[in-house]
């Protein structure tokens, strides 16, 4: 390696060693260890380490190829302890900032989504299946006073009829109205037994399904 090369990878690794500082602050900012289960810390661990392995690797790569030296670790070390000395207060500051300001602005972001839109919706569909409701129960009502108008005028068309029939029942001779008797009692009859018959065959077909 030329010493700008040189140069420049130890540059990179002691910058990488302030990065994973930070980034480890921040990793356990997150995870909560006392609150975790004990594999998932450890899986959150394995896959923390193998991240930064392969992002320090790849940063080397870029730099020298991939070419690895002894004093590039004293580098990393370096940087890490350069951070944990004069960067770490700052950036644990800077770190519970952003926190808050993201979770200030998820809530007012939240809060405005449900007083500018989600309730002027839910009012506005409250208020249709309201109208809806009341109109349907409307229409109920008006068409049952309807029919109760259509019973009442058709009743009183007819009760004149009524009063005919019956006259011409009680003036009809007597075979007239014995026959008329028979039939309808034999039609009675009928419709009795046609009944049943539909009742039995339905049993039936129940109990085949069953």
């Amino acid at each position: 390696m030329t010493l700008s090369v040189q140069f420049y990878t130890l540059i990179a690794m002691i910058g990488m060693g302030s990065y994973f500082g930070a980034a480890l602050d921040t990793y356990n900012r997150f995870l909560k260890r006392s609150k975790r289960k004990s594999w998932i810390v450890f899986a959150n661990d394995f896959l923390f380490w193998v991240a930064q392995g392969l992002l320090i690797f790849y940063v080397l790569f870029l730099v020298n190829e991939g070419e690895l030296r002894f004093y590039l670790f004293l580098a990393l070390l370096c940087g890490f302890s350069a951070y944990q000395a004069l960067l770490k207060g700052l950036f644990n500051k800077f770190l519970e900032s952003m926190i808050h300001f993201i979770v200030a602005t998820s809530n007012f972001i939240a809060k405005s989504f449900q007083t500018l839109i989600f309730h002027p919706i839910k009012w506005v569909i409250a208020s249709i299946f309201f109208l809806l409701v009341s109109l349907g129960k409307g229409i109920y009502a008006l068409f049952g006073l309807l029919v109760k108008m259509i019973q009442s005028v058709l009743g009183m068309a007819i009760r004149p009829f009524g009063w005919i029939l019956k006259g011409i029942w009680s003036y009809s001779p007597q075979f007239v109205t014995k026959n008329v008797e028979k039939f309808y009692k034999k039609l009675t009859g009928f419709l009795y037994r046609f009944k049943n018959v539909i009742k039995s065959i339905v049993a039936k077909w129940r109990n085949k399904s069953d």
